[in-house]
């Protein structure tokens, strides 16, 4: 099990233990983390799992690929740290990890 932190436009902080392998979007769903809408499942087709990556993980989370970072383009206040949650798999070296939802999704 792998830690990971998703804090809400609020501030809530919901601390999962989550499987490796899963992504912070299959997470957030399951643990009804508001602000994640997900619409098309985790596809890469939408941006309505968007967020933020505390700039403490940045670095070892890594930047989106071409794919994502066209879908990107949709999404609400991209800043340098967005990612689409769908695309970032949880891993024994993202232990910790921590994320923030934006105010809204596109």
């Amino acid at each position: 099990m792998t830690l990971l932190t998703i804090v809400a436009f609020d501030g809530t902080r919901y601390d999962l233990n989550v499987d490796n392998g899963t992504t912070i979007m299959e997470n957030a769903s399951r643990n009804s983390v508001p602000g994640i809408e997900a619409e098309c499942g985790g596809a890469c087709a939408c941006a309505t799992c968007h967020i933020y990556i505390d700039d403490d993980w940045v670095e070892r989370v890594g930047g989106p690929e071409a794919m994502e970072e066209d879908m990107l383009d949709f999404a609400y206040d991209v800043r340098p740290s967005s990612r689409l949650s769908c695309q970032v798999k949880m891993k024994d070296s993202l232990n910790g990890l921590v994320v923030h939802v934006p105010e809204r999704q596109a």
